[in-house]
């Protein structure tokens, strides 16, 4: 088995593991890059706990991200696409229909790695009112070590090629004020994407987002959230022992 599928495997079956409590049946997806033109995808329908090899699929880049610059029409269009766009044409599996977000995300945020998750934790705030306020401010120094300075916030779009669009909006508007591509997006009514270069970081800053929702939530029924003040996030963020720090929690 390709090295990098054989840890991508590994890396879903963790974020699969029922006592998480991040996905349960068949939610969430996740995709690696495979070489600089093709990538992995959890197949449609897979279940991430226990998954294996063969419930991946390897897909072609470019006709992806082509419909994101141009629909090719409605949803059965799409997925013509999809099909289409498999490096292997005989294989049944189809890719999972987030495919589009994930071959954008590792494209425009040079990502090795995508983990897509439901988790309890953080829908229990992306479907409330206080999501994007959640997303946007910072409680403590590591989530903002591990997580970023901010999460990207989408609220509620339709799953599949319009969530892809306005994750891309979003996205860029990150980058064009950090200069740098977003770790964590959260998904309003929906779940959590993390954003990395290897299952290490995907699994750390998986499981601290979901601890910084716990925390959230703690805070919000003991009163309200003590935020930490604005000029102290970027200090955190660039100061030289967290980065040092940072680079331990996923160079690996």
């Amino acid at each position: 088995m390709d090295e990098k599928l054989t840890k991508l495997v590994e890396m879903t079956r963790t974020l699969g593991q029922p006592h998480l409590d991040y996905v349960i049946v068949g939610e969430g997806n996740t995709s690696c890059r495979a070489d600089s033109g093709t990538f992995w995808v959890k197949a449609s329908g897979q279940q991430m706990n226990g998954i294996g090899e063969s419930g991946f699929v390897q897909v072609h880049a470019q006709p992806i991200l082509q419909m994101l610059e141009q629909s090719p029409g409605d949803l059965a269009a799409q997925k013509k696409v999809m099909e289409a766009a498999r490096v292997d044409p005989a294989s049944k599996l189809m890719p999972s229909v987030e495919v589009s977000f994930h071959a954008m995300l590792l494209e425009e945020c040079n990502a090795e790695y995508v983990g897509h998750t439901h988790p309890v934790a953080i829908n229990q705030i992306s479907c409330s009112s206080r999501a994007q306020e959640f997303a946007v401010k910072r409680m403590f120094p590591d989530q903002i070590v591990l997580c970023g300075p901010e999460s990207v916030f989408v609220p509620y779009v339709d799953p599949g090629l319009p969530l892809a669009l306005a994750i891309r909006e979003r996205v860029r508007a990150y980058i064009g004020k950090y200069n740098e591509p977003p770790k964590t997006i959260l998904l309003g009514n929906h779940g959590l994407i993390v954003i990395g270069q290897t299952p290490t970081e995907i699994l750390n800053v998986q499981a601290m987002a979901v601890k910084s929702a716990r925390i959230f939530m703690g805070a919000c029924a003991l009163g309200e959230p003590a935020f930490m003040a604005d000029e102290d996030i970027p200090h955190i963020y660039r100061r030289p022992d967290e980065i040092y720090r940072r680079r331990q929690f996923v160079e690996r």
